[in-house]
């Protein structure tokens, strides 16, 4: 058996694959109790970490069962990514993979600590602002975790470069980028109180244009703005995709997931100034930008793959002893 071989089998790793899922699954309900904490105005309802008002577990009453039970959810996906980091470093023949699991943990372990300087320090906008992109950061490695396992990623179809400008993998990273700086810039709107400083929509005010009377008023009209961007990109990318690498179906279908994500995302953020964020359409919309996020992501870590840009689809080189112990481990 050759040592790509032996790599490629013991890659190949359904269950591994299986519980990456789960763990996507748990962090998004980590994603959706976070954005219900600053929906609900929680986020200092327990004013002392890690304990609760000196407990384990309070009196789960008002604002404190939110805030308590992301801190218990957070507990849970921490446990759960320490399992995956395990595990992918015990079975996976990838080295990249193997950090992607690794930098996850640390993610987890730097958001938990920037939750509890949060709380400390009574919700200064920077680190509140840093808890979120950091938050947002593990969910993507999530994501990509659970990508990567499939054991159908390497076998997914190569396309062309061909010769459009910018390249694809250019095109789909800085549609992401953008996502993100969005995102960023949702977090600090929500934080500053700001998300009803502009009260109608689509327009401001009754115009095109808002009186910049304010900061708040400023950042929820940049909000508003960096939607016009990211729709510009999404729909520039999911255009290319399906024009011209309509071959590539999972390439295809998270251009296609990534266009009807947007499309409900734009729908929440109008409903949660309709309904002067009410509660439920203001987490939603939340949680729906990380997975709009994450769904970028995907399409561009799959353009990498199916463009040869990157060895995502092979497996890495592995010490000697490890591939004798690997093969030793597979049935011929």
């Amino acid at each position: 058996m050759s040592t790509i071989d032996g790599s490629a089998r013991a890659t190949a790793r359904p269950g591994l694959h299986r519980f990456a899922i789960v763990c996507v699954a748990a962090t998004f309900i980590l994603v959706f109790v976070g954005g219900l904490v600053t929906s609900t105005g929680s986020a200092l309802a327990v004013p002392d970490w890690p304990l609760a008002f000196g407990q384990l577990i309070p009196e789960l009453s008002g604002g404190v069962r939110f805030e308590w039970s992301h801190r218990a959810i957070a507990g849970i996906v921490s446990i759960l990514t320490l399992i995956l980091a395990v595990w992918t470093w015990k079975v996976e023949a990838r080295g990249w993979v193997r950090n992607i699991a690794l930098a996850a943990f640390a993610l987890i372990v730097a958001q938990a600590v920037l939750g509890g300087i949060t709380v400390l320090l009574l919700l200064p906008l920077p680190i509140a602002v840093a808890h979120a992109a950091v938050g947002q950061a593990f969910f993507c490695l999530m994501v990509v975790m659970a990508l990567v396992a499939d054991p159908n990623f390497a076998g997914e179809p190569t396309i062309g470069r061909g010769r459009e400008r910018p390249r694809l993998t250019t095109l789909t990273a800085a549609t992401t980028a953008i996502i993100y700086v969005q995102i960023l810039l949702g977090a600090v709107m929500r934080h500053l109180g700001a998300g009803l400083a502009i009260p109608d929509f689509p327009t401001s005010f009754g115009h095109l244009l808002p009186p910049f009377a304010s900061v708040p008023i400023a950042i929820n009209f940049a909000h508003r703005c960096g939607a016009v961007v990211v729709s510009f990109f999404v729909l520039w990318t999911v255009v290319r995709i399906v024009r011209l690498h309509a071959n590539n179906a999972p390439l295809r279908r998270s251009a296609i997931a990534l266009l009807a994500l947007l499309i409900v995302q734009l729908t929440l953020g109008a409903l949660t100034i309709w309904s002067g964020r009410a509660v439920l359409p203001t987490t939603a919309h939340v949680a729906i930008g990380a997975v709009v996020l994450a769904m970028s992501l995907t399409a561009t870590v799959r353009a990498y793959a199916a463009m040869g840009l990157a060895t995502v689809a092979q497996p890495a080189k592995v010490p000697a002893p490890m591939i004798k112990s690997m093969e030793g481990n597979i049935p011929a």
